[in-house]
C-alpha cells in the first residue's frame, strides 16, 4: 500500500505530496493539468528509465519518492535475496540530475533499475486505457488462470519436476559433448598412454641413468687410473703407505723421546689409516666396475627413449612423464566410462521427464476446469459493465514443457453478437479493453494478493449507468485494495474515500501542477464543474451533493 508520495522538480510539477487513503482515492482535473504526469513520476519509482528533460527546473535535481506499507507481500525473500534491509515501511526514492544521470534507492540503498522493476511489480498495477499488451501476452493469461483455479500447489511441483529435468538435460548435453571430445582424442591418447605405460617409468632413475652411463662410457680408463693410484699406495718398495708406515715409526720414536711430538705421531698414523681406507674403496670400486658394452648400449637407449618423450610433451622430467601418464590413463578410463554413464543419465532423464509430464498434465486438468467459470464471470461483469453482447472463451492448446506448464492459453474475446471470439491482441477498442482488464482485476481481486491498484480515466467511453456500476466494483475491491483512480466521470469521483484535485497555477512565471485533498465544499464544488463546467448551476451543485451522498 502506497503510504506517501512525493515529488519534485519533475515536468509541471515543483512540489507535490499526498498520502493517499488505503481503501479508494480519486484524482479529477482539468485536461493537461497534470494527472498523467503524476503517473510519469509514479513509473519512475517502478523502475521506468528517466530523462534530464523531465526537469522542471533544469538546474535542480529531481525526486520522486514513495513511502510503502509492506506487510502484507510477503516480499521478506526478495528484499533478502538482493541484500536489502527489509522493514515493514519501505521508501523508494528515485532521483535525475540536471546532466541526466539517474539513482535509485530502496531504503537508502542504491539498487539497479532492474531490481526496482522486479519490486515495483509487487507493489503498484498501473492501467491505463491504452495498456493492453499485458492482457494479450500468453503468460500473463495462464497467471490468471493459476490465480483464479489456486493452482499454485500443482504449478510449484510442476516447476520443481521441471527444473530437476532441464538441469539433468543440461548435464546430458555436457557429458554428450565431452563423450564427443573424448572420442576425438580417444585414440591418440591410448597411443600417448600405451608408449609412456612401455616405459614402465621410476621417479629419480634418470639421475640415476645419466650416472650410470657417465660411468660406463669411462670404464676403461677408469679402472686403470684406479689400478695406477692403488700401485702408488701399495707398491712394496717404493708404495705410499710402506713409505707413510716408516714415517710413523719414526716419529713415534720421537714420541717417545719426548711428549712434544705425541700429537704428530696421531695425526701421521690417521693419515696411514686413511690412505689405507682410500686404497680399501677404490680397490671396491675396482670389483664393482666392469667394461660392458652391452649394458651401455642399455642404458644409451632408455635415456634416449626418456629424452625424445620430454622433449615430445615439452616436459624436463621422468617425474613429470609420469604425472602425464597419470592423466593420460584417467582420460582414457573416462572415455571407456562415459558410455555407461551416458545410458545411467539418459534413463534418469526419462524418468524426470514422465514424471514432468504427469504434473503438466495435473496442472492441466486443474486449469480446464476452471476455464468455463472464469469465462461465466467475466462474460456476466462485462454484461453489466454495459456490453450486453460480450463473449468470452478460453482456448487451450498442448505445447512443449516451459516453465509455466504444457498450455498456450487464449483468452478468445468478442464484444459484438454474432463476431466470432478472437484473441485479445486482435479484437477489442480501448474503451471495451478498458472494462475487460477491469473486470478481470475485479475477478482477481478476491484470489490473489494485489498491489496498489492504479486506474487512469478506465471509464473513458463508459455511460453514467455504467460508471455507477464499475464505482461500485472499484469500492469492493478496495475493501481489500488500495485503489487510485483517475476520473473523468463525476458519478465515479464521487465515491472515493479520498478526492484529489490536480490543477494548473498560473501565478508564477512558469506555469506549476499543483495538488490538493478536497474536503466538503471544495468536493461539491468540484464534482458540480464535472457535470456541469466551470460555472455550475445550483441544479449541479444538487447533484452533486446528491451523488456524494450514495
Amino acid at each position: 500500500m502506497l503510504k506517501s508520495l512525493r515529488i519534485q522538480n519533475y515536468a509541471l510539477i515543483q512540489s507535490l505530496e499526498m498520502n493517499p487513503s488505503k481503501s479508494l482515492n480519486m484524482i479529477t482535473g482539468e485536461t493537461g493539468a497534470g494527472k498523467s504526469i503524476m503517473l510519469g513520476a509514479v513509473g519512475l519509482l517502478l523502475g521506468n528509465r528517466a530523462d534530464s528533460k523531465t526537469l522542471h527546473d533544469p538546474e535542480n535535481k529531481c525526486v520522486v519518492e514513495g513511502v510503502f506499507e509492506l506487510s502484507t507481500y510477503q516480499l521478506q525473500h526478495f528484499f533478502e535475496q538482493h541484500d536489502l534491509d527489509y522493514e515493514p515501511e519501505c521508501i523508494i526514492r528515485r532521483e535525475i540530475s540536471p546532466a541526466g544521470k539517474s539513482r535509485a534507492f530502496v531504503n537508502d540503498t542504491p539498487v539497479v533499475l532492474d531490481i526496482l522493476k522486479d519490486l515495483g511489480k509487487s507493489l503498484m498495477d498501473v492501467h491505463s486505457q491504452h495498456d493492453t499488451l499485458m492482457l494479450g501476452d500468453g503468460s500473463y493469461q495462464l497467471s490468471l488462470i493459476d490465480a483464479y483455479a489456486s493452482t499454485q500447489k500443482e504449478l510449484e511441483y510442476y516447476q520443481e519436476t521441471f527444473a530437476s529435468f532441464e538441469q539433468s538435460k543440461k548435464r546430458l548435453r555436457t557429458l554428450q559433448k565431452e563423450a564427443a571430445d573424448l572420442q576425438k582424442e580417444a585414440d591418440f591418447n591410448k597411443f600417448q598412454l600405451d608408449e609412456l605405460a612401455t616405459l614402465r617409468l621410476e621417479a629419480g632413475e634418470q639421475a640415476m641413468l645419466e650416472e650410470e652411463q657417465e660411468i660406463l662410457e669411462n670404464a676403461e680408463e677408469i679402472k686403470s687410473k684406479i689400478q695406477e693410484v692403488l700401485n702408488q699406495l701399495e707398491d712394496e718398495q717404493f708404495g705410499i703407505l710402506r713409505m707413510l708406515s716408516q714415517t710413523s715409526h719414526g716419529v713415534q720414536h720421537l714420541s717417545k723421546l719426548t711428549h712434544k711430538f705425541d700429537s704428530l705421531q696421531e695425526r701421521t698414523q690417521s693419515a696411514w689409516i686413511e690412505l689405507q681406507d682410500i686404497a680399501a674403496s677404490l680397490e671396491e670400486e675396482d670389483q664393482k666396475i666392469e667394461v660392458d658394452f652391452e649394458r651401455l648400449e642399455e642404458v644409451r637407449e632408455r635415456l634416449s627413449k626418456i629424452y625424445q618423450l620430454q622433449k615430445k610433451h615439452g616436459l624436463d622430467s621422468v617425474e613429470a612423464l609420469i604425472l602425464l601418464e597419470e592423466s593420460l590413463a584417467e582420460k582414457v578410463l573416462k572415455a571407456e566410462n562415459l558410455d555407461e554413464d551416458l545410458e545411467k543419465l539418459e534413463k534418469e532423464l526419462q524418468l524426470q521427464e514422465k514424471n514432468m509430464l504427469e504434473a503438466g498434465k495435473k496442472l492441466t486438468k486443474k486449469r480446464t476446469e476452471s476455464f468455463l467459470p472464469f469465462a461465466q464471470e467475466l462474460t456476466k461483469l462485462l454484461q453489466q459493465l454495459g456490453m450486453e453482447n460480450a463473449d468470452i472463451q478460453l482456448e487451450q492448446t498442448s505445447i512443449a514443457p516451459t516453465k509455466l506448464g504444457l498450455d498456450q492459453l487464449d483468452i478468445l474475446f468478442s464484444a459484438n453478437k454474432g463476431v466470432k471470439p478472437q484473441a485479445l491482441k486482435q479484437v477489442a477498442s480501448g474503451g471495451e479493453f478498458s472494462r475487460l482488464i477491469f473486470a478481470i482485476k475485479y475477478i482477481m481481486a478476491d484470489k490473489m494478493a494485489l498491489p496498489t491498484l492504479i486506474f487512469d480515466e478506465i471509464d473513458t467511453g463508459v455511460s453514467g449507468e455504467v460508471a455507477l456500476k464499475m464505482v461500485k466494483m472499484m469500492q469492493n475491491i478496495a475493501d481489500k485494495h488500495q485503489v487510485i483512480c483517475i476520473s473523468h466521470l463525476p458519478q465515479v469521483a464521487a465515491k472515493g474515500d479520498h478526492h484529489y484535485f490536480v490543477y494548473k497555477d498560473h501565478s508564477a512565471e512558469k506555469t506549476i501542477s499543483r495538488m490538493k485533498l478536497l474536503e466538503k465544499d471544495a468536493r461539491v464544488e468540484a464534482i458540480a464543474q464535472m457535470i456541469a463546467g466551470a460555472s455550475p448551476s445550483e441544479a449541479a451543485f444538487e447533484s452533486a451533493r446528491e451523488l456524494l451522498k450514495n
